[in-house]
């Protein structure tokens, strides 16, 4: 079993009152992590802010990579210890490692460049012989809270770059996946991160832990990964202060008239069952031509059947569990409805506690809960159109707002989709998922304010540019 210390000032912290750790497959604990007060959790956020950064651009690259480095040589313990507390697949546990060790080699590539810039002012009438440069500083102490689901890539999104920038986090895991978080924290201190750049806690009193992670005066910005509920909340309580908030979504995967069927069935396994289906990008409802809906829908239903899921541990299993059989039971429920109110099963729809087989649905209506609510779990359910028009419309009848995908050869089609679907992300005969971890990535609407995130947005958010000017009298 893994035991943590709450990881304050550098060092473990054990207060004696622990947050136990379960694994959803095997219902036994796995770990546990240590837990603080309010009273001590105002001290770390006042000492952390009080803790300035001095290291180097060459520092923070070499720590940063030094970290990518242990990490890839622990594969295998990083796979099953995140296996161990989410229920995922090994094979999506080990996918995980490697795209942790992408944002830290992403962040320490960008600590090297220079990211100023020069404007001459004898460019006009009214300008001087003089040159005005710029410089990013970083903001001080961000307050990053994070979700369960892929527990040590959301962590490391936020936290790579604030050290690409000299700034300092206080970090808090989510109470059901917090073991990655405390592991890498350590890690990163054995690679000499220095002490106080990176502090990560949970508390005793949830409500009041992350109502603190919001209000607390001495918080910079807050950076905020989880439902879109919760983050309208901190939104509401945080005032003066910089926000992002990567919200919850209803990927919509436009397959239309002329798509090459057999592409749209592989985009949809990409897009649709990894990780459980416990991302906020997957694929929640695919529009389908009714000219072609027959034919995709019995490929993908013999794909997915052909899915192996179970035991988490087994390393030939494509698919684990859900996070918790409360979750499971959602999902079930939420696909009985459909059925009941004229959806058609065509594989899966059986559960045993947390562990859900992967589905498909057809002849579902937008309305359908399983789809109108962000069902977050391995469900695929297919909605017929007719016409461009009608796609679309469907595709923005959400809340949402976070990604999209269409699989077409048709470019004036291709362009319509590119331009009206309301969503940060658009992909063209691809998952909605798909990214790099330095490439921008965020949605509007429900799905967040539109701010971006990814490696190089987030240095972008965790700084602030200040300009000086000196003479210049040289053309």
């Amino acid at each position: 079993m893994i035991e943590f210390g709450s990881i304050i000032n550098g060092k473990q912290v054990k207060s004696g009152e622990w947050i136990d750790i379960y694994n959803p497959f095997t219902k036994k604990q796995v770990g546990r992590v240590s837990s603080i007060d309010t009273k001590t959790l105002d001290k770390v956020l006042t000492d952390t802010k009080n803790t300035k950064m001095t290291l180097t651009r060459y520092q923070r690259y070499d720590i940063l990579n030094k970290i990518a480095n242990a990490l890839e040589e622990r594969v295998d313990e990083v796979s099953k210890m995140i296996t161990d507390e989410t229920g995922l697949c090994l094979k999506d546990t080990r996918y995980e490692a490697s795209r942790v060790s992408d944002v830290l080699r992403f962040s320490a590539m960008k600590a090297l460049d220079d990211d100023s810039q020069v404007f001459p002012c004898d460019v006009s009438k009214n300008g001087k012989p003089r040159r005005i440069y710029t410089t990013r500083v970083p903001l001080g102490l961000i307050s990053c809270i994070t979700p369960f689901n892929h527990p040590m890539n959301q962590v490391v999104h936020k936290i790579a770059p604030a050290i690409a920038t000299n700034n300092t986090v206080v970090l808090k895991p989510s109470e059901k996946t917090p073991l990655s978080a405390y592991y890498f924290a350590q890690l990163a201190l054995d690679c000499g991160l220095p002490p106080n750049m990176l502090n990560v806690i949970n508390g005793a009193d949830v409500q009041a832990t992350a109502e603190m992670m919001t209000i607390h005066p001495e918080i910079t910005m807050v950076s905020f990964t989880g439902g879109s509920k919760v983050g309208k909340i901190i939104a509401s309580k945080a005032g003066y202060k910089k926000l992002v908030l990567e919200l919850g979504g209803s990927s919509a995967l436009l397959i239309l008239e002329d798509a090459d069927i057999d592409e749209a069935v592989e985009v949809t396994m990409s897009g649709t069952f990894k990780n459980s289906a416990q991302r906020c990008t997957a694929i929640r409802r695919i529009l389908v031509h009714e000219s072609i809906a027959d034919t995709y829908a019995a490929k993908l239903a013999t794909r997915v059947k052909a899915l192996k899921y179970g035991d988490p541990y087994n390393a030939e299993n494509d698919m684990g569990t859900v996070i918790t059989e409360e979750s499971a039971m959602e999902m079930e429920a939420r696909v009985q409805n459909a059925i009941d109110n004229g959806a058609v099963l065509l594989a899966g729809h059986k559960r045993d506690g947390a562990l859900y087989a992967p589905t498909v649905l057809d002849h579902v209506q937008n309305a359908h809960e399983v789809v109108a609510k962000e069902t977050f779990g391995p469900v695929a359910p297919i909605i017929r159109f007719t016409t461009l028009d009608e796609a679309i419309d469907i595709a923005n009848d959400t809340p949402y707002g976070l990604s999209g995908g269409v699989v077409s050869n048709h470019w004036p089609s291709i362009q319509r989709v590119i331009t009206e679907l309301d969503t940060g992300t658009v992909n063209v005969n691809e998952a909605p998922s798909y990214r790099l971890e330095w490439t921008p990535f965020g949605g509007v609407k429900d799905s967040g304010l539109g701010y971006k995130e990814g490696v190089i947005e987030t240095m972008k958010g965790y700084t602030y540019v200040k300009t000086y000017s000196l003479p210049w009298d040289i053309a």
